[in-house]
């Protein structure tokens, strides 16, 4: 397996913008901070959303996808969480990176320049054809959905 410093991913940072940084040798994830220099955004309660800037534009390599993830802390603490988690940054994006949050808590949070408001982890690709067809193999399972291999 690669080692993950055989990645590059190119970035424009706007000035003021923190850079993805990687919290411990073997984190998965390089937390993203948010780029807020002209104040502060707050969360209200119970369903509060906001779209958080960056303040960075991504080249992430082709055969690659950037997954913005929420931060657990920030979930365990308050209650905020990515809203489309995993968010997905395509290899073809270029505009800038945002984090759209949500507060499930019962208090309003206020996230402020340079908090670390999620994760952004760099993760293979693979395409796939489509091949439309009449009928698909039998498995045990069957038909049978959610909660069918129980809690």
């Amino acid at each position: 397996m690669p080692d993950r410093r055989d990645i590059t991913v190119r970035i424009i940072a706007t000035p003021g913008a923190q850079l993805p940084v990687y919290a411990s040798d073997d984190a998965a994830g390089a937390d993203l901070c948010a780029y807020l220099p002209d104040g502060p955004v707050t969360l209200s309660p119970s369903g509060g959303i906001a779209k958080i800037p960056t303040g960075l534009v991504l080249e992430i390599p082709r055969g690659f996808e950037g997954q913005v993830r929420p931060r657990s802390g920030l979930a365990a603490r308050n209650g905020i969480t990515v809203l489309n988690s995993p968010g997905t940054i395509d290899s073809d994006y270029r505009g800038e990176v945002q984090v759209i949050l949500i507060n499930h808590g019962k208090q309003p949070v206020t996230i402020e320049h340079t908090n670390r408001i999620a994760q952004l982890v760099i993760a293979p690709v693979q395409s796939c054809t489509f091949q439309m067809c009449d009928t698909l193999s039998d498995t045990p399972r069957g038909e049978q959905g959610f909660g069918s291999t129980g809690v």
